[in-house]
């Protein structure tokens, strides 16, 4: 059995058209299905830990939205050992989607997921998990990309009610929307300093710092290639900085990051860990899949090996 958890308002509402694709390509194939539209923020995640609760040794859930869906929907997730998870993309940035090599039509991408299902669970990939906790926060959040503080969590705050990325995806023009506020927010924010320590040992003092990301993927923002090196399956998170470097100069350098070829740069870092702790002597803006988690001060990112068997073939 497919469950499908559906977001019709992904993309400035593209998400419905998707799922009537979807839905009548599954009517063609008379494939057996469920599926749920969320209706508000924070839906999707109570939907997935509501088909966890189902009595079913192997749960096919798919999620049909954009990355912070995805986000909600493998957070809900109870039960990773009964769970092979799928997308289909429908939203601005897809990320994720872009991470798991699925560049294909939302029927292409469905047909992927029925050939894997129906291979069995011997046929899923297994990939690594983020998980990212902070002082003040309920509970700690899983991430599938990317957990950040600074600029790229700035804009992803803002991207989240942005009217330009409303108008911009009408126009199939959505990733633009995160360069746009990349520029606006890296004149406007505020910087600090922080102490990184990795593996509980090795401590790193930055200064002016304009952000620090626990990279999964390769890709966040619409596919800019934070840390070109990030592989979901080793069990180490790519944890990048940009720091000490002016703004007017990290304005410069947006083209070189964008084309993965800023870690030449003084001042950008990449390092892979399987933990590290970040003591900010100022609040930053923190998120995980593009998700908005807070302002805060101190945060843990860790990587959970092997901990989600997507249905990819």
């Amino acid at each position: 059995m497919l469950y499908f958890i559906v977001n019709e308002k992904s993309r400035s509402g593209r998400g419905a058209a998707v799922w009537q694709e979807v839905q009548e390509e599954l009517r063609r194939k008379n494939i057996a299905y469920k599926a749920w539209v969320t209706e508000y923020a924070g839906h999707a995640f109570s939907l997935a830990r509501e088909i966890c609760e189902q009595d079913d040794a192997d749960i096919c859930l798919v999620a049909v939205g954009g990355d912070g869906t995805a986000n909600e929907v493998i957070n809900g997730i109870t039960d990773f050992a009964r769970v092979r998870f799928g997308v289909i993309p429908t939203g601005s940035g897809n990320d994720l989607a872009r991470g798991l090599g699925l560049n294909g039509s939302p029927t292409e991408n469905l047909n992927r997921i029925i050939a894997c299902m129906e291979m069995g669970a011997e046929a899923c990939s297994t990939l690594d998990l983020g998980q990212v906790s902070w002082k003040g926060g309920d509970a700690p959040r899983l991430f599938a990309i990317s957990s950040g503080l600074g600029l790229d969590a700035i804009v992803c705050k803002k991207a989240l009610k942005s009217r330009l990325k409303d108008f911009l995806n009408k126009l199939h023009l959505g990733k633009l929307t995160y360069l746009i506020l990349t520029v606006q927010s890296l004149f406007s924010m505020r910087t600090t300093s922080a102490a990184v320590r990795y593996e509980k040992r090795d401590t790193q003092n930055l200064k002016k710092i304009i952000y620090i990301a626990a990279m999964n993927f390769k890709a966040e923002g619409g596919g800019v290639p934070m840390a070109p090196a990030a592989d979901a399956t080793d069990g180490m998170l790519s944890v990048c900085s940009a720091a000490g470097i002016p703004k007017w100069r990290t304005f410069f350098c947006l083209p070189f990051l964008v084309a993965a070829k800023h870690l030449w740069i003084r001042g950008f870092v990449v390092r892979d860990c399987a933990e590290c702790e970040i003591h900010l002597a100022e609040p930053m803006v923190l998120h995980a899949d593009g998700e908005y988690c807070g302002d805060v001060t101190e945060v843990r990112f860790r990587c959970l090996p092997k901990k989600l068997r997507v249905l990819l073939v």
